[in-house]
């Protein structure tokens, strides 16, 4: 196999390397910007802290490349050639800001995580937090995703809660449907 292992430990398909240090399948560079296909697009993560992000849900020697479906772009994920999951970078509005973060779902579609990237909000950064994040992990589309229901409200934080939960709900449909649908191989 092709390939380089980049700063943060992550391997390259083909050895050219995106501006999130992560690599194509065709070699073709894609823009950090491109990964917000959704509204409030104009803002964005750091894009190590994206490649940070992959590297710590899926592993090191995690290859990345991005897929376009509709106008989204998503990240697939494999390693020696077996697919790993799918990710894809989205924000939602909190109180008064954006927050954006990252849904990461497995070949079987049920969620690995769910990475909050950039918190810009001056209350309510626990959605950012392990305790209440784990709470998302091996859901499916079909499971109901709502606060109050099979997720936890957080103090404080009942307007970020319902927001990134509603966001998650909305980006694990798509990927699946996505996924069902052939787009996303």
């Amino acid at each position: 196999m092709l390939g380089m292992t980049t700063a943060l430990g992550m391997t390259t398909a083909l050895g050219m390397t995106t501006a999130l240090g992560m690599t194509t399948a065709l070699g073709v560079v894609a823009p950090a910007l491109s990964l917000l296909a959704h509204p409030l697009a104009a803002q964005s993560a750091p894009p190590g802290k994206v490649a940070k992000s992959i590297e710590r849900v899926y592993g090191a020697g995690a290859q990345v490349d991005t897929v376009h479906v509709d106008s989204a772009a998503v990240y697939r994920v494999s390693r020696a050639g077996a697919l790993l999951g799918f990710a894809q970078v989205r924000n939602v509005k909190g109180k008064d800001q954006p927050i954006t973060y990252l849904v990461a779902i497995d070949s079987a579609n049920a969620l690995k995580d769910v990475d909050v990237l950039v918190y810009r909000e001056p209350y309510g950064g626990e959605v950012a937090y392990e305790p209440w994040r784990k709470q998302f992990r091996g859901k499916t589309a079909t499971a109901p995703l709502q606060v109050g229901k099979d997720i936890k409200n957080i103090s404080g934080a009942t307007i970020s809660s319902n927001s990134v939960t509603r966001g998650v709900r909305q980006a694990l449909a798509e990927l699946t449907a996505w996924h069902a649908a052939g787009k996303l191989k």
